[in-house]
């Protein structure tokens, strides 16, 4: 919902023209009022009864006035007269206004635009906040697409011949949507060795409620690898599109079914790297963490062996590739690290649902199970491979490592090759792979246990635009238990610290100077 913004502001704008002509006799294009933070509620099932809406401001612009009135579509909910309840603004305080808003706002599913204007005078001055946008739902929410099978669910690896190797799948399943509602189900698929960022939608060539037969290009079986198929039913959101705002998760549904596997050449490459991945290990030996198949998918799991534990300690395994609450993740998860202590668990997944609005692609987490913490500890999820710099944008990140503490954590994200883009044929087209672009180390401060700091993302080698990895994958980094070392692969990549110490010829120890 929050990329919509943008867009509505645009919107805002033109009614921020109008008012100003009516209003002050100008056409001023820009908002000049007190801005808005939010709304609540951010949408309703249609045909809802009044209701009240808290618009809330920010202290930009000023603060709301006793005459600023809320407007919704353009249309100006005035002061509320004595005695009048619906359709009408009433004034909190500077930094909140609430309208009841008539049930007749809301008979059928629809947008709507909702912004403040306050009177301001002098030129240039329209009084008008920023717009937000809030929708009414259709009263039946879309299902969640379940998946039974897919067929077939393998095909040949096409290596560099794979102009012409596209093959029809057909999916069976239940709770299809037609294109007309909202967008219609998608299928999508994803391989796991080497993902291509968010799971690729396919083109359906054939629908029904039960079966859709879709196409995987030929571009996505170059290589021997496994990949998963899902379907997805997007929100019953007015206009249709996706959103993460939890009123149109809630009151829209829809959702993703559970994956099934589809296997490109032998698969042996897919099925080594689940076998040969190696677990982690608390100091004391008590607790194990590994990664294990889950009814198809790769999750993290943590098992407590109770070695060396009190008596009457049972022993137990849990997932730690979740969400808040509970639920495992929808794509696989790898590469388990854990803290000395055994109570965070850092891993690298695919899966979209461990945290709100999560990255496209591979990202890493760090999962505090709260083994050993006050009862007051609830689990939870973080997404650790972020950046509000935006240097993180469009990367997948895997590989990490946990100090002791479980505050810093060191992984590797990786930039696609531009080579990527290359056609399909050609001999760069061959070579070129998501693991063939740049691959840069970075360490997250997560400030756990800190006071007075702010979480940050500091990369520590590999310019932007310098020469590229080799398409082999290297080993990721690993952090001493304090911090304060880094040890990378590959000795030839520049690194933005100094000083290094050359390990040998491959291995060289980084020394941050901030942490």
């Amino acid at each position: 919902m929050k990329g919509f913004r943008t867009a509505v502001a645009v919107a805002g704008l033109a009614f921020g023209g109008l008012a100003g002509c009516n209003d002050y006799n100008n056409s001023i294009q820009y908002n000049t009022g007190p801005q808005i933070s939010s709304i609540s509620p951010t949408g309703v099932v249609a045909g809802n009864a009044d209701f009240l809406l808290t618009v809330n401001g920010n202290g930009i612009g000023g603060a709301f006035l006793s005459t600023s009135v809320i407007q919704w579509n353009g249309k100006k909910l005035n002061i509320c007269a004595s005695g009048q309840t619906t359709g009408c603004t009433t004034f909190v305080d500077a930094l909140t206004l609430t309208a009841n808003i008539p049930a007749s706002f809301v008979a059928t599913p629809s947008k709507a635009l909702v912004n403040v204007l306050t009177h301001q005078s002098g030129t240039g001055q329209n009084g008008l906040s920023n717009t937000e946008e809030f929708d009414t739902f259709s009263p039946n929410a879309n299902p969640v697409p379940t998946l039974t099978d897919v067929s077939p669910n393998s095909a040949p690896a096409c290596g560099t011949s794979c102009s012409n190797a596209s093959v029809t799948i057909t999916v069976t399943g239940s709770n299809f949507l037609p294109s007309s509602s909202n967008g219609g189900t998608l299928v999508r698929f994803q391989d796991k060795l080497t993902p291509m960022g968010q799971p690729k939608a396919l083109n359906i060539t054939s629908f029904s409620a039960t079966v859709i037969k879709a196409v995987i290009p030929g571009t996505f079986l170059a290589n021997d690898d496994t990949g998963n198929v899902t379907i997805e039913n997007p929100p019953n959101k007015p206009g249709g599109g996706q959103c993460n705002d939890a009123t149109c998760v809630t009151l829209g549904g829809g959702g993703v079914s559970g994956p099934i596997n589809f296997t490109i050449g032998s698969g042996a490459a897919a099925a080594a790297a689940v076998a040969e991945e190696t677990p982690a290990i608390s100091h004391d030996g008590r607790y194990v963490a590994y990664a294990s198949q889950q009814s198809q998918v790769n999750q993290i799991l943590l098992k407590d062996t109770c070695v060396g534990a009190a008596n009457g300690c049972a022993a137990s395994s849990r997932v730690i590739s979740a969400a808040a609450d509970g639920t495992a993740g929808n794509a696989d998860s790898h590469n388990a690290v854990i803290t000395p202590d055994g109570r965070y668990v850092a891993f690298s997944s695919a899966a979209t649902n461990l945290v709100q609005a999560a990255p496209a692609g591979r990202q890493v987490y760090v999962h505090d199970t709260c083994i050993g913490a006050a009862n007051s500890c609830k689990p939870a999820t973080t997404l650790i491979s972020t950046d509000p710099d935006g240097a993180l944008n469009g990367t997948e990140s895997v590989m990490p490592s946990i100090s002791a503490s479980g505050r810093f954590i060191a992984f590797v994200a990786i930039t696609p090759s531009a080579n990527a883009k290359t056609a399909v044929g050609t001999k760069s087209h061959a070579q070129s792979s998501p693991n063939s672009g740049m691959r840069q180390v970075f360490v997250r401060d997560t400030c756990l246990g800190a006071t007075n700091c702010t979480p940050k993302t500091t990369r520590i080698s590999l310019m932007p635009g310098e020469t590229p990895a080799e398409g082999s994958k290297p080993a990721g980094p690993a952090i001493s238990g304090q911090a304060k070392q880094i040890a990378l692969t590959d000795g030839k990549s520049a690194t933005v610290f100094t000083p290094t110490v050359t390990v040998d010829d491959s291995v060289f120890l980084a020394i941050p100077k901030d942490q």
